[in-house]
């Protein structure tokens, strides 16, 4: 599939849940997979603001992406936190040359293989929901029309937030974002039982997963659930193709230090 294809099929797929049943979790991991898929970065996430103001990381592009998303949150400081607080895109920083900035988050990305970071915040009309966070393992600039497609993708996502708080009211977003940003916790021990049971890595169960629940007109959380609580069995998943794509450059996860989940 061309690139120009892949945008239009990615803006069908963010649009598309201007929906009642809107799964936040899934929009934004759409997001931050085809940032990877598209752009000049290796590795996409997305963080976005709880109803208390606090940011959270909701999806990566890789298990290894989200170990270094939460090493962020952790450490209070990194490209994501800055983008959310100022509103401001951070475009084209060589992470070498921004120790006395990010001390602990700058050090915890290059040990883990990065070499230049990106964020982009979701903002519309002066409310920021939360921001793109993207790395490449080599130096070197994104090219401006990446940042713009960037740009882009990242604002079609909040007018999705945004769109469908105003269709739900704001008590009915919060509640469901909230639901969102707990039922992480619910993913990660699904994606670990799917790993257990399969053989495969974090990110291939994820996908697999992912893949069941759009393959069944299923919610992603919903099907997570059902596989963390044993109702769902993991042998009737439907397997992953064979050329199924899962990109993954950070590997040097340590224990400890915000790779996995408290």
């Amino acid at each position: 599939m061309s690139r120009e294809a892949l945008l239009i099929r990615t803006l069908v797929e963010l649009a598309d849940n201007l929906v009642d049943d809107f799964d936040v979790i899934d929009v934004l991991t759409v997001l931050s997979d085809r940032c990877v898929e598209v752009l000049d970065v290796d590795s996409a996430g997305v963080m976005l603001a709880a109803p208390g103001g606090e940011l959270q990381v909701v999806a990566s592009s890789s298990d290894a992406m989200r170990g270094l998303e939460l090493f962020e949150l952790q450490a209070n400081e990194g490209p994501c936190v800055d983008c959310f607080v100022s509103g401001e895109p951070i475009v084209n920083l060589e992470l070498t040359a921004v120790d006395e900035r990010w001390p602990r988050f700058a050090r915890r990305a290059v040990a883990d293989g990065f070499r230049s970071v990106h964020a982009l915040p979701m903002r519309l009309r002066g409310t920021t929901v939360g921001a793109l966070n993207m790395f490449r393992t080599s130096l070197g600039s994104l090219r401006e029309d990446d940042v713009i497609v960037a740009q882009a993708l990242a604002d079609v996502a909040t007018i999705a937030i945004i769109q469908h708080q105003s269709a739900v009211g704001a008590a009915v977003l919060n509640a469901q974002l909230s639901e969102a940003l707990n039922s992480r916790i619910i993913i990660e021990q699904a994606k670990g039982m799917v790993s257990e049971a399969s053989g495969l890595d974090m990110d291939r169960s994820f996908q697999r997963i992912r893949s069941h629940a759009r393959n069944h007109n299923l919610r992603l959380t919903e099907l997570a659930r059902g596989i963390a609580e044993g109702s769902t069995s993991i042998v009737g998943l439907d397997p992953l193709p064979r050329s199924h794509p899962v990109r993954s450059t950070s590997p040097h996860l340590r224990p400890g230090d915000g790779s996995t989940p408290a």
